[in-house]
């Protein structure tokens, strides 16, 4: 696999983030031009966002948690030479389902639909963990 193969899906991934980010600044920013927030209310971090900037925050920070698994183990693949073509398929179905949980997160906060997307995020992770751990410390 070519390592731009590889790394697409983290470069997706990296890009939600730093899209969610954007978001969340200008959601902020617009609570406190429009009065809806004051800046003494939050300058300590206080949690006295709109709910509106409150759920893109949120899921802004909900892509600097699991994903960080993602992105060290990218990297260890590549390293390791263990990126293949199930690797990729895999990467990128992790970042589908962060994708959808983003998506969830910021439109109808479904929990549940949420919560389904989180889960299968995790068990994809997860799997792509145990897979390269059994490569590694199996010799294959």
């Amino acid at each position: 696999m070519s390592i731009s193969t590889v790394l697409l899906p983290a470069f997706v991934q990296i890009a939600l983030t730093f899209g969610l980010l954007v978001w969340t600044g200008m959601s902020r920013r617009a609570a406190i031009v429009d009065g809806q927030t004051r800046v003494a209310d939050v300058a300590l971090g206080q949690s006295a966002w709109p709910e509106r900037p409150t759920q893109i925050g949120r899921s802004f920070q909900n892509q600097l948690e699991t994903p960080m698994l993602f992105y060290v183990l990218t990297a260890l693949a590549i390293i390791t030479q263990k990126a293949d073509l199930l690797f990729v398929v895999m990467a990128w179905l992790f970042v589908l389902t962060r994708l959808a949980h983003a998506y969830v997160h910021v439109t109808s906060n479904h929990m549940n639909l949420r919560f389904k997307a989180f889960l299968a995020a995790v068990a994809v992770l997860l799997t792509m963990w145990t897979i390269f751990a059994v490569r590694v410390l199996g010799g294959f």
